[in-house]
């Protein structure tokens, strides 16, 4: 079963008999002799704590091959390098703040161009699509209006015109969601959230199942450098170990929460897929939201996601802050739009500072 396999992660398997993998600080491996290797030359291009993180990565997705970068946003721009000028990619209308920045930097420099389109419509999808077409960039659970997608029309889709389906999964993990083993060709992770999950570590992951991508992502990955650090690399794996019992938690967290969220005073919408421990609400125009965020004891105003802690984050100045504001307008992304991480603190103590804060933060009461 899946948890026992991430509970297992990290047992070695040599002659130490060591239950926590090592931590290989090395970037340096000696050579028996000219054309002799022991697999390992330089860090950059291989290192033994790393390549046991991705071996088990790639293991928990379905992949041939996993590919741990220095971050999410590593991860992103490793993917953008297999693209070339004019070619297009139609990516989620909804999707984090970074990826959108990311994007707009490769559409000006190097003429790839990013179409925004909304996937939960499948019509307007395919009226996108044009002979420069070359990929889907989809997030599964949207950033951070939470629109969940339907990914299996899509593969059928993509392999119809040749298109590659590439899938940040971040907010699902492979515990929750393997995509790979369902028809896409990229699965993409910040590893900093839900697979860290304990806010103290940054780096990403990218894993694919093709013989010839693996090729690609193994020259781009050496090539480019942006490659995670052994110690980080041992965080990850550490981290592994314990996502199935955190995921859990913080699911049966957010699935209460957004129940009890609907039928608070304050709140105008609660977004949330039924699925992970994330969620948006829309607040009435009464609420003051400085000071919402201000009289938080338990839900630490913050800027991530997926740790044991309950973060808040305000995406208008947050995630999404160099989005321009006709763009996150259309979006509906506001100065009444908050978004939650729901960690895995007891519940009552999530719920009575949230109500608190609500109370503390309408428009009116003294404090």
């Amino acid at each position: 079963m899946k948890d026992t396999e991430l509970a297992q992660i990290g047992i070695t398997e040599d002659q130490t008999g060591a239950i926590a993998n090592p931590i290989y600080l090395s970037t340096a491996f000696q050579h028996a002799g000219l054309g002799q290797s022991t697999g390992f030359d330089y860090t950059r291009t291989k290192n033994p704590t790393r390549s046991h993180f991705e071996v088990a990565f790639s293991k928990l997705e379905g992949g041939q091959a996993s590919f741990a970068t220095a971050s999410g946003m590593a991860s992103i721009q490793l993917v953008c390098s297999l693209f070339k000028p004019k070619d297009e990619i139609l990516v989620s209308y909804d999707l984090y703040g970074g990826t959108f920045r990311l994007f707009q930097y490769y559409e000006e420099q190097y003429n790839i161009h990013f179409k925004y389109v909304h996937f939960e419509n499948y019509e307007e999808v395919i009226n996108a699509i044009s002979p420069q077409t070359k990929a889907l960039f989809i997030e599964p659970i949207s950033n951070p209006l939470m629109i969940e997608i339907d990914l299996e029309p899509y593969y059928t889709l993509a392999k119809e015109h040749g298109f590659l389906t590439i899938i940040d999964n971040t907010f699902l993990t492979p515990y929750l969601s393997t995509p790979l083993k369902h028809g896409a060709d990229i699965v993409l992770h910040s590893a900093t959230k839900y697979i860290g999950g304990h806010n103290d570590v940054l780096a990403g992951v990218v894993t694919v199942k093709d013989p010839d991508l693996v090729q690609k992502f193994e020259l781009l990955h050496n090539m480019i450098g942006a490659t995670l650090s052994p110690f980080d690399s041992y965080l990850l794996q550490r981290g592994l170990k314990t996502l199935h019992l955190r995921i859990e938690r913080a699911q049966e967290n957010a699935r209460r929460l957004a129940e009890k969220c609907r039928t608070l005073d304050g709140i105008e919408e609660v977004l949330y897929s039924g699925q992970t421990g994330m969620l948006s609400l829309r607040l009435k125009t009464d609420i003051n939201v400085d000071k919402l965020l201000r009289h938080t004891d338990i839900c630490r105003f913050a800027e991530s996601l997926g740790g044991t802690e309950t973060l808040i984050t305000f995406p208008y100045t947050q995630t999404h802050v160099d989005m321009p504001d006709h763009e996150k307008e259309s979006r509906g992304i506001d100065e009444h739009l908050v978004r939650l991480s729901i960690g895995v603190e007891a519940y009552e103590d999530i719920e009575s500072d949230l109500i608190q804060a609500l109370h503390k933060s309408r428009e009116g009461v003294i404090q």
